[in-house]
């Protein structure tokens, strides 16, 4: 290990949750949207719910690249559940409650992003 190689894991820790911030960001934006549009039938219902999906894989796809000892120091933060949303979203789409979604856009992410120490 050389000498610089803490400040390129700080680095990357940084980006990330820079990352999740936006992500984080992109959540606020689409639950203000409000449950009614999210849920609606149409095209543009049907864009958000995709939206809100991807963002949870987004969240989780960060998470997972977190290092190890970052996840360590906030045991808090149930980092497997996180997981477990994202491989349900892309591996099981047909059993997702967009409902159960929403509920994480609305509260899991901020919750996150609040053990995290990330302001939006």
């Amino acid at each position: 290990m050389t000498e610089h190689e803490p400040d390129l894991d700080a680095e990357r820790v940084r980006r990330r949750l820079r990352d999740l911030a936006d992500f984080g960001a992109d959540a606020a934006f689409t639950v203000g949207l409000g449950i009614d549009a999210y849920l609606d039938g149409s095209p543009q219902g049907r864009v958000l719910r995709n939206k809100g999906r991807h963002i949870l894989i987004q969240v989780a796809t960060v998470v997972e690249r977190l290092p190890a000892a970052f996840k360590e120091e906030r045991d808090g933060v149930d980092w497997v559940a996180i997981s477990r949303m994202r491989n349900l979203i892309a591996h099981h789409y047909d059993r997702v409650d967009d409902r159960l979604v929403f509920t994480a856009l609305a509260n899991r992410i901020p919750d996150l992003l609040d053990r995290l120490g990330i302001d939006l």
